[in-house]
């Protein structure tokens, strides 16, 4: 055998290991990320509810201006120019409890047999916040032009009584 053969032979043989190890090795660069497990990848109880959409159907015939997102999160206002504002924000972190916490004047009510509470809100007008699960939620807030806070929350309820069967039942 000539000296160029074995060479051949050699190289042949180191290629043939290193594909051979490449082949079988389970690294991976990149970054590595778990997979959601079932909890994390239902931890949003809203998947699939748009609030722009759904407060929309709410007020479809109503007079009201198509939705606004109003942030990133599922948060929507639609509005009745010189009339009212109406908003739904969708959270799937918070519940009611942490709405009692940060809110004054909040008084216990249900809304079609689920737990809700009721507050004013700050700058005029009335929240109702239905319990969708311990950490999640449906708030509706109500405005009115009038400034008539006492008409607001009736608003909001009865909004808040069509929204509660188009929302997740979880318990």
């Amino acid at each position: 055998m000539t000296v160029n053969v074995r060479i051949a032979q050699a190289v042949a043989g180191v290629v043939g290991l290193a594909l051979t190890t490449t082949a079988c090795t389970s690294t991976v660069t990149g970054t590595a990320s778990p997979a959601p497990t079932s909890s994390q990848a239902s931890s949003d109880v809203f998947a699939g509810l748009n609030a722009c959409r759904v407060l929309e159907q709410l007020t479809t015939g109503q007079g009201f201006e198509p939705g606004e997102n109003i942030s990133r999160r599922n948060e929507c206002d639609v509005t009745k120019p010189g009339v009212s504002t109406y908003g739904l924000a969708l959270d799937p972190v918070q519940g009611l409890r942490e709405f009692a916490a940060t809110s004054a004047g909040v008084v216990e009510t249900s809304v079609n047999g689920r737990a809700a509470l009721q507050a004013p809100i700050t700058l005029g007008g009335c929240a109702v916040v239905i319990e969708v699960g311990e950490h999640a939620r449906a708030m509706l807030q109500v405005s009115l032009a009038s400034n008539d806070d006492q008409q607001a929350c009736v608003d909001a309820q009865a909004l808040a009584e069509k929204l509660e069967p188009l929302l997740p039942k979880v318990r």
